[in-house]
């Protein structure tokens, strides 16, 4: 055979996504502050945007994410909505999105550094005076119940000093979310440049601020800042707090004897402990009292069916500023700038559909999953079934890597509480009726099997294997334990001495 260059022509075929159709696909997986951080670039980079609601001049316009209409189903009718339709995410038109169209679319904080004289440390600790501008309050609701900014409305009233305040204020800016130091006094004392004393005072301050236990370096010492304060910490206490590992191990008899107490004495100490909280700053942690914001809504309707319908809130709402694009087409001149302008115009126009689309799947997938767990909605996650992402994906005519997107990161309201799409996905075990149980619904069995159980006769995994078989459950030892374990519920052992010390 020859050997030496020549020229060759082939014919293939290939699967090629435009950027635009790659960028839809992100969007639809995107969560809600993804979305509202990408229409935000979008509202920057493109001056025929603008945010808002449609007005009376765009009711010619496709529908925009705000014009989706609500959801009402029978519980023997829940279709997805637009089943029929051949529009899905992955199969989206590219050249129809890329066509130019002429219609219309609708700590706060401080640095520290090191100070030698108090005439300096009363200059700084101004930079923490309460009269500091906070926030606005409808920014953000945790911000206005942080621990830092609790505790630093405290700390002056109790510091002796200003250069002893600085330092107190310091030590709280390095607390834990639930209110534990734990960077060491040394290292703390070098990075200030003062010394271990002046440290180890200002942590004093810090622990006597409100709530109590605050500042503590250990769960043992943060319990026995609320012993302190309860006016309870004797000899015994103080033996029980440094003996918690014991406790944890449910060594009663020897706790008894190190403590020196009988039963009726140890019980009230245990009681005691037990009205302490271990995670003292947990009630001002960052999002404590933050929600999830659902993207889907779910209610009962008054047919028996439900209504589903997409949390408004959430929906992003965009249109095009047709006055703007008129006032730039006439004054653009050369044909670059009309070619700009008509760019822009059609990635307005891609993007609002690509919003309407995002949105329209959502709801159709929600949809769908409400028809197949139609039972956990009426009478709890008893009733959840075993679903899988090609089910629903069959159902709603489209591929499983979509149903799988879609479902990441989105939200579901009901009157049961705000669960995960992806939460009614879960594998199934075989049951006696043939369809088969979902795992979270054996899970929550378990629980209340072990919660019902006799303190004096803990039920043994296998026991607990046998007690579900004869409700229909056929599984097997082991994997009773991997489903209680992975709930949190110790072995029977575990939960026997737990159970002891509850009774004391």
């Amino acid at each position: 055979m020859a050997l030496g260059p020549r020229l060759d022509l082939r014919q293939s075929q290939q699967l090629v996504m435009t950027p635009q159709l790659q960028q839809a696909i992100k969007l639809l997986a995107a969560s809600n502050l993804e979305i509202e951080t990408f229409i935000g670039d979008a509202l920057d980079s493109n001056p025929l945007l603008e945010a808002g609601a449609v007005s009376s001049e765009d009711q010619g316009a496709p529908a925009e994410p705000d014009d989706i209409p609500r959801e009402e189903f029978t519980s023997d009718q829940l279709m997805a909505q637009g089943q029929g339709e051949s529009e899905a995410p992955l199969d989206i038109d590219n050249s129809a999105l890329d066509r130019d169209r002429d219609t219309g679319d609708a700590e706060w904080g401080a640095s520290s550094a090191a100070y030698s004289g108090d005439a300096e440390w009363g200059a700084s600790s101004a930079a923490y005076s309460g009269d500091a501008d906070l926030p606005d309050a409808g920014v953000t609701q945790s911000a206005a119940l942080s621990l830092g900014d609790h505790l630093n409305e405290q700390v002056g009233a109790i510091a002796v000093n200003p250069k002893e305040e600085f330092i107190a204020r310091h030590l709280i800016g390095l607390l834990d979310d639930a209110g534990y130091l734990t960077s060491g006094l040394r290292e703390i004392a070098y990075d200030l440049g003062v010394s271990l004393d002046e440290v180890d005072d200002a942590l004093t301050v810090v622990q006597m601020l409100d709530p109590t236990g605050v500042g503590a370096r250990s769960l043992a010492e943060c319990l026995e800042l609320q012993a302190r304060d309860a006016d309870r910490y004797d000899p015994c206490m103080q033996k029980l707090i440094a003996n918690l590992e014991a406790l944890a191990r449910g060594e009663v008899d020897r706790l008894k004897r190190l403590c020196n107490v009988d039963d009726e004495d140890f019980a009230d100490m245990l009681g005691e402990l037990r009205s302490y909280d271990p995670k003292p700053g947990l009630a001002f942690a960052p999002g404590a009292d933050s929600a999830v914001v659902p993207d889907v809504l779910l209610s009962a309707a008054e047919d028996g069916g439900w209504d589903i319908r997409l949390n408004e809130e959430t929906l992003p709402r965009l249109v095009v500023n047709r006055d703007y694009y008129v006032e730039l087409k006439s004054s653009a001149g050369d044909t670059d700038a009309q070619g700009w302008l008509k760019e822009k115009l059609a990635d307005a126009h891609w993007l609002i559909r690509a919003l309407d689309q995002r949105q329209k799947t959502i709801l159709k997938t929600s949809a769908e999953i409400v028809k197949q767990q139609d039972g956990f909605f009426r009478r709890g996650v008893s009733e959840l079934r075993p679903l899988t992402l090609r089910e629903v994906a069959e159902q709603i005519d489209m591929h499983e890597s979509t149903v799988s997107r879609v479902t990441s990161n989105k939200y579901l309201h009901c009157e049961r509480g705000c669960f995960e799409l992806k939460y009614f996905f879960s594998s199934g075990v075989a049951s006696s009726d043939g369809e088969g149980a979902s795992s979270e619904a054996i899970k929550a069995r378990i629980k209340a099997l072990t919660d019902a159980e006799d303190p004096k006769k803990v039920l043994s995994d296998q026991k607990l294997a046998d007690m579900l078989k004869d409700e229909g459950f056929d599984l097997a030892r082991r994997t009773v334990a991997k489903y209680r374990e992975a709930i949190g519920i110790g072995s029977s052992a575990q939960r026997r001495r737990q159970k002891k010390l509850a009774n004391l």
